[in-house]
């Protein structure tokens, strides 16, 4: 190698160091800002170590924000969202401090008067759902986080394209990214039956791109401004993924809270196509006993919505807490909350899924249950299959149904939908659902759990470290 060589490689390499350490030394003033503890720590752990690799990524996925001209759309719906809360009835008095809060986060006031079933049985919903489809008159509108087109999927499929051939507007919203290994044969035979399809959060990456990690995982279906459901199933056979059967639990609704599931339909479609969808021009009847409210949560919306819904309810618990996850992925906020809860006295009790779909969250989640069973939360574990379902319960005076999972991904990335419940009637439902749950799991014992073996030990902890990151 000649002088010349030599020069220039020691040149490059120079510059090499000189890159590393001016990004290491930006990213200390960029990463921190707006975000929390734990998600700070492990950018800035990753960035010191590997700096150019780190940047790209955080450039990929590191800024849990919408485009610019998506947020400038989102906007332009504020009146029609007031136009939609001024045809429903004002909210009971005295009202429910929770229910003045999810007001503020999310727009939307309890209302008395709606019907609501819980339907935890997979294959009865889609039975339910096939069944509204082929009953309509008016209109079905579907967005689905998966959407795929095998047995189950086509099921729906040929029900909407029944109704098309009524006469029926039929239109469907479906997560690319969800529904990544079905979509184009889906998006295909519903466009051959007749129905609108678009993406949901498509990938742009010329216009302003919205990261591929957040996500629409809203499952809402709605029929003739009539019927809604919300929950955590998706249109997929329940065995999609083999050797793992889901077990997922749905609110169908009718009454006043429609009105509020249709406009956060409407109100997405518009996010995607800028064409806003005919309304109800006057709020379902009011004939049933449940006093529901919608909270929809996602980056739209400048504070996170569940985890902030959540870790207050945990402060304000005074007797019993139950929590429904499949994914548990906890951050500093909501730990602290049941830590505290825990010292007043009050009963915690997690419910999560003894089957794992998805390795690298499992291990995570594994991760915490030292800290917990430690603090006194219980921990039981649904056996035989995925328990998908989302739900909380606290105090006989609460129930909460829908999307979100107890994770970082609902709390900060995902655009999710979750249904509170205030009425007695509603809550006694959802709690003889959660007994249920915990009669079919097996309760963990802190002692047996540190018995564990002691590569499960760091495999559980290397996956914490970067589960901040997603």
């Amino acid at each position: 190698m000649g002088p010349v060589r030599e020069g220039l490689t020691a040149n490059l390499e120079t510059a090499y160091l000189i890159c590393d350490w001016v990004i290491r030394i930006g990213m200390l003033l960029v990463v921190p800002l707006r975000r929390p503890p734990e998600a700070t720590r492990s950018w800035l752990l990753l960035i010191f170590f590997l700096p150019i690799p780190g940047l790209l990524l955080y450039f990929m996925i590191g800024r849990p924000r919408f485009p610019s001209w998506r947020r400038a759309r989102f906007a332009k719906l504020s009146p029609f969202l007031t136009a939609i809360r001024g045809r429903l009835e004002p909210p009971p008095t005295p009202r429910p401090s929770v229910a003045k809060l999810v007001e503020k986060m999310g727009g939307w006031a309890e209302v008395e008067g709606s019907n609501v079933d819980f339907l935890d049985n997979y294959d009865a919903v889609i039975e339910r759902l096939v069944a509204d489809i082929d009953g309509a008159t008016d209109c079905v509108r579907i967005l689905a986080y998966i959407f795929a087109d095998d047995a189950t999927g086509r099921r729906v499929i040929d029900a909407l394209g029944r109704a098309v051939r009524r006469g029926v507007p039929c239109h469907v919203l479906i997560d690319p990214v969800g529904s990544r290994r079905w979509i184009r044969n889906t998006a295909r035979l519903l466009r051959a039956a007749g129905v609108e399809t678009r993406e949901a959060l498509p990938l742009h990456w010329l216009r302003g791109r919205t990261r591929r990690d957040m996500r629409n995982h809203r499952k809402l279906f709605l029929v003739d401004h009539v019927i809604g459901y919300a929950g955590s199933q998706n249109i997929v056979d329940k065995d999609f993924r083999p050797g793992v059967t889901n077990r997922e639990l749905v609110a169908r609704v009718t009454g006043p809270v429609v009105a509020q599931l249709a406009a956060l339909f409407v109100s997405d479609w518009y996010l995607e196509t800028e064409t806003m969808l005919p309304s109800m021009s006057i709020a379902p009847p009011a004939d049933g006993n449940a006093v529901a409210q919608l909270l929809p949560s996602g980056a739209n919306y400048g504070i996170q919505g569940f985890e902030t819904l959540l870790v207050a309810q945990i402060h304000a618990a005074r007797d019993r807490i139950v929590i429904t996850t499949p994914y548990l992925i906890p951050d500093e906020g909501t730990l602290g909350a049941m830590r505290t809860a825990i010292l007043r006295d009050v009963a915690v009790q997690m419910i999560v899924s003894a089957v794992v779909d998805q390795p690298l969250v499992g291990l995570a989640q594994s991760s915490y249950y030292d800290e917990l069973l430690q603090a006194g939360v219980r921990i039981h574990r649904y056996r035989d299959e995925l328990l998908h379902a989302k739900n909380v319960s606290i105090d006989g005076r609460l129930a909460i149904v829908g999307s979100s999972n107890v994770d970082i991904r609902s709390f900060q990335l995902n655009e999710e939908a979750s249904l509170l419940f205030y009425d007695p009637a509603s809550i006694a439902a959802l709690e003889r659902i959660q007994r249920e749950y915990i009669e079919h799991s097996d309760e963990l014992d802190l002692a047996q759990w540190r018995g564990r073996a002691p590569q499960a030990r760091v495999a559980e902890n290397l996956a914490r470290l970067v589960t901040p990151l997603l």
